[in-house]
């Protein structure tokens, strides 16, 4: 059985419309033959063979959104898969932990174990009956750039073969992953509008928060000869974001380290030092700030909540709304009402 949800664009414009043509979409679908998994990822070149006794082979999802993929796979019957990368094209899988498991000359025998294959890669995976795998695509280009701009000396020179890593925060990214699968099915079954480029952003921003995390999470004030060059930091930061905010566009850490070309760590001891919270909790804020301004002024009859508030990448709706009651003491919907 197979079920299709397309994820709808909010901006009209005829480019914009092309685009939603061309991918955006969420497939759910049970496999009972291997070459049909293979099928549903035609941005891969790959051959899939089933390997063990069982008339289902896998329970797969997959979401296109154009120059980003997400595959979650969940194994009935062991495979291999066989191929290669294109170009411009890289991946952070993930799998559950087996013995057996084979990623090219790696197993997820760890827990805490994650993969990175870059562009133009061949590769030969075993993966067991059983087993609950799932990937993350990326344009290289666009991948790398972030991940060096947040953390250059790990980024650098990265792998040019699959590598494993050891990631602590790999359970945030499996219910992440989980999240957008699941908030793409809700959102195109209600019919609401949800943005792919602010998909996108989140997918890519909280990837690479879980990739370049520091050991610790500690809090590093930076001394007071610093502090002039954290204000000016700060000042341009949220320069940045204003002009973001006001082009109704979702900004990121990511964007924000990119443009000033500074790595995230020298980001987190400026905003410390500038207004006492991390970056991340800053931008939450301002966001937060935004929707209740587009709430206040818009028409109650035209104008959501559900929409204003995945404008600014807030897919977990209920948590929002008590962001939003916690920050302003009231309901959004109250904000809302206003107009009335």
């Amino acid at each position: 059985m197979e079920q299709t949800f397309m994820i709808v664009t909010i901006d009209a414009s005829p480019a914009a419309q092309d685009h939603a043509a061309f991918g955006n979409e969420l497939r759910a679908k049970t496999i009972e033959d291997a070459a049909a998994q293979a099928t549903m990822q035609p941005w891969v070149a790959m051959e899939c063979y089933q390997l063990s006794r069982g008339g289902r082979v896998s329970q797969m999802h997959t979401l296109d959104l154009g120059n980003q993929r997400i595959v979650q796979e969940h194994q009935f019957a062991a495979v291999q898969k066989l191929g290669s990368t294109p170009a411009d094209f890289c991946t952070i899988s993930y799998s559950t932990p087996s013995m057996a498991f084979r990623f090219s000359d790696h197993a997820a025998s760890c827990t805490e174990s994650i993969f990175f294959m870059p562009e133009r890669t061949d590769f030969d995976i075993y993966v067991p009956a059983g087993t609950q795998t799932a990937y993350i695509g990326f344009s290289e280009r666009e991948f790398l750039e972030a991940a060096r701009a947040l953390n250059p000396a790990a980024w650098d020179l990265p792998s040019r073969q699959v590598s494993q890593l050891q990631c602590a925060q790999l359970g945030e990214l499996k219910a992440a992953l989980a999240h957008w699968l699941c908030t793409a099915e809700t959102a195109a079954s209600a019919g609401h509008l949800l943005a792919p480029d602010v998909l996108r952003a989140i997918i890519l921003e909280t990837v690479l928060r879980v990739l370049t995390a520091s050991a610790s999470d500690e809090t590093i004030l930076p001394p007071l000869s610093a502090r002039s060059r954290a204000v000016k930091i700060c000042r341009m930061a949220r320069e940045y974001v204003d002009e973001r905010l006001a082009s109704h566009e979702m900004p990121t850490i990511v964007d924000i380290c990119v443009s000033l070309s500074v790595s995230e760590r020298a980001l987190l001891y400026a905003f410390h030092s500038y207004v006492g919270m991390s970056p991340q909790a800053y931008l939450r804020l301002c966001r937060l700030n935004h929707v209740r301004t587009t709430l206040l002024a818009g028409n109650p009859t035209t104008t959501t909540v559900t929409h204003a508030a995945m404008q600014m990448g807030f897919l977990h709706l209920s948590r929002f709304a008590g962001d939003y009651r916690q920050v302003f003491e009231e309901t959004p919907k109250v904000t809302l009402a206003r107009r009335s």
